[in-house]
């Protein structure tokens, strides 16, 4: 450093300050005990649903409201009692059982059991091999 001048020292006194307390460090239980002990006011908050799943539950949203208000009834579609008869009917004239029906048609025995107790949903590709292994057409127009 030759050349520039001088040598100079700074004496200034040099300050570090320790960081303000973050709200986290305001609700520790140590520094608000130690408030209550210098006697300083200590304001408490309780938050409403704090803790619980109230706010999410309580409010009904729209879409609940819809929910609620809707009066249309879903529900899967049956086996008719017309197909139910015209299969038991052709699986009697071919003198057939409900588990040799299944097994021409490599079905379930419990299959056959709900088409014709008609609580089964109805499967095309069911229906298709019942028409062929009973001899009959049982959709549509006869």
């Amino acid at each position: 450093m030759a050349g520039i001048g001088p040598i100079t020292q700074d004496w200034e006194p040099v300050v570090i300050k320790k960081k303000a307390p973050n709200a986290a460090t305001k609700k520790d239980e140590k520094v608000v005990n130690a408030a209550r002990r210098a006697g300083a006011d200590i304001e408490t908050v309780r938050k409403s649903h704090a803790g619980t799943n109230k706010a999410a539950s309580s409010s009904t949203s729209l879409n609940t409201r819809k929910l609620d208000e809707d009066t249309e009834n879903l529900a899967h579609d049956r086996v008719p009692s017309e197909l139910k008869k015209a299969i038991v009917q052709a699986r009697n004239d071919k003198k057939l059982t409900q588990s040799q029906l299944a097994q021409l048609i490599n079905e379930k025995p419990q299959v056959i059991q709900e088409y014709e107790s008609g609580k089964a949903i109805p499967n095309q590709q069911i229906l298709t091999k019942l028409e062929r292994a009973l001899g009959v057409k049982l959709r549509g127009k006869k």
